[in-house]
């Protein structure tokens, strides 16, 4: 067993009609945008019946995160027909024995990278291919990134290390900045800025003569906090408004006790007013949070 991972008692996991129940409320507060991440979703045994609920109320956008380890056509093809409209599969390396040491998994590079392929041939796009960039570590594949974001037609986004590993070794010197990462790639690759939404979390570019995307996700260096409209519930009913803050605050109990939707609506409106001003991690007085991104969702 990882000792990374600590399991949570089933007993204090949300259950299927209590996820069915927080996105109705959030719907009705305007959300009209839904996340489902992990962990890793694909193994949650009720999640078609989630999607199905999730898929028939009406929101903008439905999308999903996972490793890419339990991706078949059919699994893609139910999800779609039941409202999922795409997916983001996380992938920090396109080398197979670096693959193996970073995720510690057995699935092979071959099999993310076909499973990447039946997602964008499904239709569940624009799929999203997420690398969380660190130096010494993988920053060497940057302008590989680029290229495979070309040949395979799928968005590829580029991370900055953030204070969220599982090791809590996280350190400000091995951060690759957007900038960095964006001049490495503009020495093999020609890109088109983009006009990106106000709220968008990426800086986001576009080849001449392809489908592909690249886009850089600077949450050290070029800090979107400002614009931030997310607020994530955890698996255990835990509602956080931010990835960096330990402020945190459970709805389990209010579902639990028969809080009506109201108070709930109002437990929900709260914690999105509690977010913070910023992370900090450009201080030197920075302290990682105390949950890692596993356990928040990814």
């Amino acid at each position: 067993m990882d000792p990374d991972v600590k399991y949570i008692p089933k007993m204090q996991l949300l259950s299927l009609d209590e996820y069915i129940r927080l996105a109705k409320i959030a719907q009705s507060l305007g959300i009209t945008k839904l996340r489902i991440t992990g962990g890793e979703p694909t193994l949650y045994p009720h999640l078609q019946e989630l999607l199905e609920s999730i898929g028939s109320m009406g929101f903008d956008d439905i999308a999903l995160t996972t490793n890419g380890s339990r991706i078949t056509r059919s699994h893609a093809t139910r999800w779609k027909d039941a409202g999922l409209n795409r997916v983001t599969v996380s992938l920090d390396t396109l080398l197979p024995m670096r693959k193996d040491a970073i995720t510690r998994s057995h699935t092979t590079l071959t099999d993310v990278i076909a499973a990447i392929d039946t997602l964008r041939d499904v239709g569940l796009t624009p799929v999203k291919v997420n690398a969380v960039i660190m130096r010494g570590v993988n920053d060497d594949e940057v302008a590989d990134f680029a290229q495979f974001a070309k040949d395979h037609e799928v968005d590829m986004r580029l991370i900055e290390f953030m204070a969220l590993d599982a090791g809590k070794k996280w350190q400000r010197s091995e951060v690759v900045s957007a900038k960095e990462m964006l001049e490495r790639i503009q020495q093999e690759h020609t890109l088109i800025k983009e006009v990106d939404a106000t709220s968008s979390t990426s800086m986001n570019y576009r080849f001449p003569n392809s489908k592909g995307r690249i886009g850089f996700i600077a949450s050290v260096t070029e800090s979107f906090c400002g614009a931030c409209d997310r607020l994530r519930i955890m698996a255990d009913g835990i509602v956080r408004p931010c990835l960096f803050s330990d402020d945190e605050w459970s709805i389990r109990s209010l579902l639990r006790s028969g809080a009506n939707d109201e108070i709930l609506r109002e437990f929900l409106v709260d914690a999105a007013w509690a977010k913070s001003a910023g992370h900090g991690m450009d201080r030197d007085d920075f302290k990682p949070p105390e949950k890692t991104m596993s356990r928040i969702g990814g």
